[in-house]
C-alpha cells in the first residue's frame, strides 16, 4: 500500500549534512518521448542520494503526477501542489511535503495541465518556478525537476530554473533522433531563457546489454559526446552516466506500491544500479564544490554578460550527426541535431 505518513514542512530547514561541502545541483530530467524511465529515475536517484545523507527536493512538473504517486503521496489528498506554486510562487515553502527522511517533494496534481493556460499571458510566465525555488533552494543539496514529455510552459519553467539537463533514455535507434532534437531544444532555450543551461549527460534505462543493437547505440552515443569536447554547445561536457539501469521487473513494480526501489527490493539489480548512479552524482557535486570552497573572493565582482550564442545551422560543427552502424560498419540510420 502507498505510504500515508508524508508531512508538510514548516519553518526553516537545513542541509542534512553540513559537514560536507557540496555544490547545489538543480537538474531537469526530461525526454520528449514518454515511457523511457524518466520519472522512475528521478525518484530512485533522489532516494539513493537521500540515503547517502544529502537533502533532495523532487519537483513534479508532470500533470500525470507519477513522481508524486511513486513516493506514496496521494494527489487527491493534497491541499496545495505545484499548481498553486506556479500561480503564486510565495506559496512554495508551505507546499513542500516531506516524503522520506532527507527527501522532499513539491507534488503535482492532474489539474496542473490547466496552469499553462492560466499563466500564458503573464510577463513572468517562464520564471515562476525560478522565483519559487529561490525561496527554498538553500536548504537542499540537490533539486530534481521531473519535466513532462512535451515542450510547454511547464517544461520551460523547469529549464529556466535548472542548471543542467539529464536525459533518461533507452538505447534504441529511434531514441537517438529524439535526443538530438532535445539537445537542440536545450540550446535554443539557453539562448532565450537560461544562458547557463547545460546538458549533464544521459542515463540509460531499461537496459539490455546482450543485444548487438544496444551496444552499437551505446558506442555511437559515447562517440558523439567525445566528438563534442571543446565545442561551445551546451552538451560539450556531457557524458553517458554509468552504470546503465538494467531492465528489472522490481523497478517497474515499485511505483504501484508507492515505494522507492530501495524500499521495495533493495537487493535487486535495479537498486544497485541506482545506488551507484547516486554515488556518481554526489561525487560530481563534491568535485564541483571543492574548487569553489578554496577560491572565494572577498569582494565578488559582477559577472560579465555572456556573448550571444551563434545561430545553429545544419553545418554547425557543434551539431554533429549521430550515426548508428551495424557490426560490419555499414550505416543503419542517423540522427542530426538541427534547429
Amino acid at each position: 500500500m502507498p505510504r500515508n505518513d508524508a508531512s508538510t514542512i514548516s519553518g526553516q530547514g537545513e542541509n542534512s549534512d553540513a559537514r560536507v561541502p557540496v555544490a547545489r545541483r538543480v537538474a531537469a530530467f526530461m525526454n520528449q518521448k514518454g515511457g523511457v524511465g524518466k520519472t522512475t529515475t528521478v525518484v530512485n536517484l533522489a532516494a539513493g542520494i537521500a540515503e547517502q545523507g544529502r537533502s533532495v527536493l523532487v519537483v513534479d512538473l508532470d500533470p500525470q503526477a507519477h513522481a508524486t504517486l511513486h513516493l506514496g503521496v496521494e494527489p487527491d489528498a493534497l491541499e496545495q501542489s505545484v499548481y498553486d506554486v506556479l500561480l503564486d510562487p510565495e506559496r512554495c515553502e508551505s507546499t513542500l511535503v516531506q516524503a522520506r527522511e532527507r527527501l522532499w517533494l513539491l507534488p503535482s496534481i492532474v489539474d496542473l495541465a490547466a496552469v499553462e493556460t492560466e499563466i500564458a499571458s503573464a510577463p513572468d510566465r517562464q520564471q515562476r518556478l525560478v522565483r519559487a525555488l529561490g525561496l527554498v533552494a538553500g536548504r537542499f543539496d540537490f533539486i530534481f525537476l521531473d519535466c513532462p514529455p512535451s515542450l510547454g510552459l511547464l517544461t520551460l519553467n523547469g529549464l529556466a530554473a535548472a542548471r543542467e539537463v539529464v536525459v533518461p533514455m533507452q538505447a534504441h535507434f529511434l531514441a537517438l533522433q529524439g535526443v538530438g532534437k532535445l539537445f537542440e531544444t536545450v540550446r535554443l532555450v539557453g539562448q532565450s531563457v537560461n544562458p547557463g543551461l547545460r546538458v549533464a549527460g544521459v542515463v540509460l534505462c531499461m537496459h539490455d546489454d546482450n543485444t548487438r543493437h544496444t551496444k552499437e547505440v551505446v558506442a555511437d552515443l559515447e562517440g558523439f559526446f567525445e566528438g563534442s569536447r571543446g565545442d561551445d554547445a551546451p552538451w560539450s561536457d556531457a557524458k553517458l552516466y554509468k552504470p546503465p539501469v538494467r531492465r528489472n521487473i522490481k523497478v517497474a513494480e515499485s511505483p504501484s506500491f508507492g515505494q522507492t526501489i530501495f524500499e521495495y527490493a533493495r537487493w535487486c539489480a535495479g537498486a544497485n544500479d541506482y545506488k551507484q548512479l547516486a554515488q556518481e552524482f554526489i561525487r560530481e557535486a563534491d568535485a564541483e564544490a571543492a574548487p569553489e570552497a578554496k577560491a572565494q573572493p572577498a569582494t565578488p565582482s559582477a559577472p560579465e554578460a555572456a556573448p550571444p550564442a551563434p545561430e545553429p545551422t545544419g553545418d554547425d560543427p557543434a551539431s554533429p550527426e549521430i550515426v548508428v552502424r551495424d557490426g560490419a560498419g555499414a550505416s543503419v540510420g542517423s540522427g542530426r541535431l538541427s534547429a
